[in-house]
């Protein structure tokens, strides 16, 4: 592939491109990822595979967060695309639309027990993560939540101040006496942050991403819910990034026995095609709802376009062949991660659960971006996770064909030669391999 094959829109070269990003754009991200040896360009894209503009290709293992569950340009969400446009467009967000209606029964029925109410539309993650704030604080008249610390549920309006320090402080953000944060998996902490029973609602990723995917211990998320039905707190369960179908389960909360009141979805949910977000609601979280409609407007929320897209994502993502394939995924992943754990002293934890999965590397000093730019030189796209330099992210799409899937983990091992040489030169020949398997 050459420039030709792809809308430069006026630009000659791929250093046009990334100087004019540095220049209009994020002149630190661009920078970032050049001093990486990452001067990627996307441009073409199909299924998991992207090319650089420059010609050299890539399997997608980041899916931009899991925006592309189901590979870049699905033919079937393009063509449910095309068709509502030979129909429809935005729409208007004050009226009912077949659309709307129509996926807002379709997400209220895939939360198992018959639980939820009502559905409020959105463009992306951050702003349905606002909704189930306000949401929970109407419900109990209560202004603090809790998260988790290192958390990343957005950076809108209210969802930032629920996240990690570093994108707090840099916007003076911290609201100390509105959002609390707790360490993951220590259910004390979580207990004396709700003991003054004047917490609206605890929020956690079911599996936090941007952290690396640290499991939830065993019975951890039970007891946090049970914590907040006993003190008059809701729950809400962020499912951006592992609900969908990527941990078998439609949603990653089911296969660990709770029932949220309030559940946040997005990326994934676009297909990878057109932006929308939704917050389902159970009774108690959607009364503001029967009060004041008007109380929360999105001009964008629940598109007619963004409709469309949404139902066959969920009508493909629920298909049984589907779930068949991720399960299939799955078995393979947890049977390679055990090999590359007992053959590779570098590799000293893997966090597995269906398509996703943490890496976690030995080393202080970022071993993660190191290995990020290794599997990025053997045709592999994976990020590190921001909030620990020492954990790669494993993102696997759903439908990912297993020679791909094997390219995939095969580059891994490679990589992991390099990192293992790496350290046993830097520690000596009297260096030991801990090994640990998780999830």
């Amino acid at each position: 592939m050459n420039c030709n094959d792809y809308p430069m829109y006026g630009f000659a070269d791929k250093a046009e491109v990334l100087d004019a990003a540095r220049k209009y754009w994020n002149p630190d991200k661009t920078d970032f990822w050049v001093n990486e040896g990452i001067p990627l360009v996307i441009g073409k894209r199909e299924g998991y595979v992207f090319e650089d503009i420059d010609g050299k290709s890539f399997i997608d293992m980041h899916l931009n967060g899991g925006t592309f569950n189901l590979g870049h340009r699905n033919p079937e969400i393009v063509d449910t695309l095309k068709d509502a446009l030979d129909r429809v467009d935005v729409g208007n967000h004050h009226f009912a639309t077949s659309g709307r209606a129509a996926l807002a029964k379709a997400l209220i029925e895939t939360v198992p027990g018959n639980t939820m109410d009502k559905v409020v539309f959105g463009s992306c993650g951050g702003e349905a993560v606002d909704v189930a704030i306000k949401s929970a604080r109407f419900a109990t008249g209560r202004k603090k939540i809790v998260s988790i610390i290192k958390a990343y549920h957005g950076h809108t309006g209210l969802s930032i101040a629920t996240g990690d320090d570093r994108f707090l402080k840099m916007f003076n953000c911290s609201r100390p006496d509105e959002f609390a944060h707790v360490p993951f998996n220590d259910i004390d902490a979580m207990e004396r942050a709700l003991s003054g029973d004047d917490v609206a609602a605890v929020i956690m990723e079911t599996i936090p991403a941007t952290y690396g995917f640290p499991m939830p211990a065993p019975s951890y998320l039970d007891q946090v819910k049970a914590l907040c039905e006993k003190h008059g707190a809701l729950y809400i369960a962020d499912e951006v990034q592992t609900g969908l179908g990527r941990t078998v389960d439609f949603w990653c909360f089911e296969h660990h026995g709770i029932t949220p009141d309030i559940v946040v979805t997005s990326k994934g949910l676009s297909g990878g095609i057109y932006p929308i977000s939704a917050t389902i609601l159970n009774k108690r979280a959607a009364k503001w709802l029967y009060e004041d409609g008007f109380a929360h407007m999105a001009t964008f929320g629940g598109s007619d376009l963004g409709c469309a897209v949404a139902l066959k994502t969920i009508e493909i993502t629920r298909r049984a062949e589907t779930v068949e394939h991720v399960k299939a995924l799955d078995a393979l992943y947890s049977k390679r991660f055990a090999e590359l754990l007992e053959k590779h002293p570098s590799l000293i934890e893997v966090r597995h659960d269906g398509t996703i999965a943490g890496l976690k590397f030995q080393g202080e000093d970022e071993p993660a971006v190191r290995f990020c730019k290794l599997l990025y030189d053997r045709g592999v796209w994976a990020i590190f996770s921001t909030l620990d330099k020492t954990v790669l992210q494993f993102k696997s799409g759903l439908l990912l064909p297993f020679d791909q899937a094997n390219f995939v983990l095969d580059a891994i091992d490679d990589a992991l030669n390099v990192l293992d040489g790496e350290i046993e030169k830097d520690a000596g020949a009297d260096w030991t391999h801990e090994m640990k398997l998780a999830g």
